[in-house]
């Protein structure tokens, strides 16, 4: 941490104010967990639970990537996925200590980006599955169940869209 401290201080003090993100992702990591939780106490594996026309909370595991993509592998997925989410989640935060004070929709952005990486993770490792039970239907088409974690990373993706617009927008010759 000394590092980081020093490193930030040449930089005027811009990264560690930024780290303060790290707040958010801690929470929605807590909060993804506990749905979780509650959903395996609640819920027998592929059990439902009608909630409005077009939304379930369902139990469902995904040994696999978004949209359940390679969940049937031989398992060679939960440890690159791991692997992979560890990377990623160590190239965020070095990304948030280095950004700019003014920066907070991006802070924001990869504060999401994060706590659905660890979120996720955690499950993985300690399961070999994501825990998922968000389930949105219409007239008998099912999207893939996803979990609060997803739905982080699903807004902090699109909160880096919508900051790389605003960017192009504020850029000279726009």
């Amino acid at each position: 941490m000394w590092a980081m401290g020093a490193m930030v201080g040449k930089r005027g003090g811009t990264g560690m104010i930024q780290l303060r993100w790290l707040a958010l992702s801690a929470a929605l990591v807590g909060l993804d967990q506990y749905t979780k939780q509650l959903i395996e106490r609640a819920l027998q594996l592929y059990e439902a639970r009608f909630v409005l026309p077009v939304f379930n909370i369902v139990r469902a595991h995904n040994r696999g990537a978004a949209f359940s993509m390679f969940d049937e592998a031989s398992g060679w997925q939960r440890w690159a996925f791991s692997a992979l989410a560890a990377v990623v989640s160590a190239a965020l935060i070095f990304w948030l200590a280095r950004l700019e004070r003014r920066a907070n929709l991006m802070a924001a952005a990869l504060a999401l980006i994060l706590a659905g990486a660890v979120g996720n993770v955690i499950d993985r490792l300690r399961l070999g599955y994501v825990i998922d039970f968000l389930q949105v239907h219409w007239h008998g088409h099912y999207f893939p169940a996803f979990n609060v974690a997803d739905s982080a990373i699903t807004v902090g993706a699109g909160l880096l869209l919508f900051d790389a617009l605003l960017a192009s927008r504020r850029s000279p010759g726009h």
